[in-house]
């Protein structure tokens, strides 16, 4: 069984909000990636790492980062 699902994931002053499937069972490891589940989240990590914004926005949501000075 799958469930929609999304993963978060923040580099350098960039996020991402990418939509993964979670794949359900009965083993110990349950829930889990898909094998390109997986290369997705690391091809989004790698272009964020690289401030490659247009080729991580082939695969989620992309965020820029500010800092909020506290009051």
């Amino acid at each position: 069984m799958t469930r929609k699902s999304k993963e978060l994931i923040h580099e350098g002053k960039y996020a991402a909000e990418v939509p993964i499937d979670l794949i359900e069972d009965e083993t110990a490891w349950s829930p889990y990636l898909s094998p390109e589940d997986a290369a997705k989240l690391d091809a989004v990590r790698l272009a964020l790492r690289r401030g490659d914004v247009v080729e991580a926005a082939k695969y989620g949501r992309i965020f820029k980062l500010t800092p909020v000075a506290a009051e």
